[in-house]
């Protein structure tokens, strides 16, 4: 996916695919994650053709 730069201004930007796929996974749409090329973070869409779906993290022990 090509992000232009002004949108990938605006967009919110994760450090990992985990966090973003976290964010996208609490939504009430239906969001994927996906590397910009511009700022090499990742940023979520609305847009699904081609993207992979958030995997849930399993929790960690003692939560």
């Amino acid at each position: 996916m090509k992000t232009s730069l002004g949108i990938c201004q605006r967009k919110r930007r994760f450090a990992t695919r985990d966090e973003a796929d976290a964010v996208a996974l609490r939504a009430d749409t239906t969001l994927r994650a996906y590397k910009c090329t511009l700022c090499r973070a990742f940023h979520l869409t609305s847009r699904t053709k081609g993207l992979r779906p958030p995997v849930p993290q399993p929790k960690p022990p003692g939560e």
